[in-house]
């Protein structure tokens, strides 16, 4: 599958555009009108059985360019970092949005088969059910902590043995401002029960706030750069408490810098 985001030295960044009118007045509701019509029709592929692979990248990237046209801006770099990995991985990463379930199919998945896990509400949301199940997820209910363990590593060493990666988010769920005490463990133990290495991700994705009413379609401000990160991977050593502590410091790490008043002023 050729990759749709053209990476430049390993890095991409969006390019300079005019925006139009109607996307600098109306923002949110272009953005939305556009990624409905996308989930509509991703929607229909899939309960025909027809949204593989490669039309979930496809239609990951779509909704990607739909927020570069309201003037959203990104700056995605690491994905030497996981592209030449031999095997399946583990991403692990903090989860702030909404965005990052939309967009990291399109970065991901050109280089690596990868599902996620996710919790039961997803597969049951309407319309975008279809497409979710369409990619056999691991499904945890988000309520009992050990049963959530035992479903994730009992089919996620399965997924893993066939050579596909996982996508995790070891919060409880998603917020914008990262609290390491509620950052679980359990990526790390699922890859070093199934012997792969872990990638971390830092994301800093708050362009697409939480809305009130319904908190998946909160306001989208282009005010806020996204960034993703993609770190080297870590081989997990004995109970992996030193690489679970070092995925949480590069996740502080860069958003530490991303809210720097420096790296805000060179937004938008």
């Amino acid at each position: 599958m050729e990759h749709p985001i053209l990476f430049k030295n390993g890095v991409y960044k969006t390019a300079q555009g005019r925006i139009s009118l109607l996307a600098r007045l109306l923002t949110s509701a272009h953005f939305f009108a556009g990624l409905t019509r996308i989930v509509f029709r991703s929607s229909h592929r899939a309960k025909r059985n027809r949204y593989g692979n490669e039309g979930w990248a496809t239609s990951s990237f779509d909704i990607f360019r739909e927020l570069e046209k309201v003037g959203v801006e990104f700056e995605i770099t690491g994905v030497e970092n996981f592209r030449y990995i031999k095997g399946p991985c583990v991403f692990i990463g903090n989860h702030m949005s909404s965005l990052e379930t939309f967009v990291l199919p399109c970065i991901i998945e050109p280089y690596k088969d990868t599902t996620f896990v996710v919790k039961k509400s997803l597969i049951d949301y309407p319309v975008f059910r279809h497409i979710m199940r369409s990619r056999d997820p691991i499904v945890v209910s988000r309520d009992d902590p050990r049963e959530d363990l035992k479903t994730v590593f009992d089919e996620g060493t399965k997924i893993l043995s066939t050579g596909r990666s996982i996508v995790i988010f070891p919060q409880k769920t998603r917020t914008p401002e990262f609290k390491p005490k509620e950052f679980n463990t359990i990526a790390v133990k699922l890859a070093k029960k199934a012997d792969v290495p872990v990638v971390p991700i830092a994301l800093k994705t708050d362009a697409w706030g939480n809305g009130c009413l319904l908190k998946d379609f909160g306001k989208i401000d282009p005010s806020k750069k996204v960034y993703f990160d993609f770190g080297k991977p870590m081989t997990i050593a004995v109970r992996g408490v030193e690489e679970h502590n070092a995925i949480i410091a590069f996740i502080e790490e860069h958003l530490r810098k991303w809210n720097s008043p420096a790296e805000a002023g060179n937004a938008g």
